[in-house]
């Protein structure tokens, strides 16, 4: 029977990977540098946890998030395009893989993370479309749990890819996003 966990030694490894993200970033985080930091051995890390991104997994549930700066101003498409470039970020990138990848191999902890990492994501952009609608740059009516969805998307799939979406990039699908959700006005054809 395998021994229970120590909770001050996991809290220690969760504090180590907190610390040792925000210092060094991700990516630099090693199985090593938690244990000794934590004051545990390699194998009591390796016992408790299948890799890193479940101890990021976990240490992003309990802990606090990352203050992260969403755009809020009258210029939809310069709030998109600021949002992706939020998301972008070579770190950002790094993170969001590692969270796809416990995702991948723990659906229970993959859907907790989703519905706490993306909550803010979502709230934004139901603020941000509602202002919208109430400046006639959004037409009414657009589910803003659809667009927010597609926003994440966006973001992880870049992330899956392994590179930032580029400014070039971001333009173009934030004019995409804006066409689609866009009130449509006598002079203009709307979709099909």
């Amino acid at each position: 029977m395998p021994r229970p966990r120590s909770e001050k030694a996991r809290q220690s490894v969760l504090d180590a990977m907190r610390a040792a993200v925000s210092a060094s970033g991700y990516e630099a985080v090693t199985i090593e540098g938690l244990a000794e930091v934590a004051g545990v051995s390699k194998q009591t890390i390796y016992r408790w946890w299948p890799s890193k991104a479940a101890i990021l997994g976990e240490a992003l549930l309990e802990g606090e998030l990352p203050a992260v700066e969403l755009p809020m101003t009258d210029d939809l498409g310069a709030d998109l395009r600021a949002l992706f470039t939020v998301q972008d970020d070579r770190e950002g990138v790094a993170l969001a893989r590692a969270l796809i990848a416990v995702t991948a191999t723990d659906p229970e902890l993959g859907a907790r993370l989703n519905e706490r990492l993306a909550a803010p994501i979502r709230g934004w952009t139901a603020k941000r479309l509602s202002m919208g609608v109430a400046s006639g740059e959004v037409r009414a009516g657009i589910d803003a749990a659809v667009v927010a969805d597609q926003l994440i998307a966006l973001g992880s799939y870049s992330a899956l890819l392994g590179k930032p979406l580029g400014r070039e990039k971001a333009g173009a699908l934030s004019e995409l996003i804006l066409q689609g959700i866009a009130e449509w006005r006598s002079s203009r054809r709307p979709p099909r």
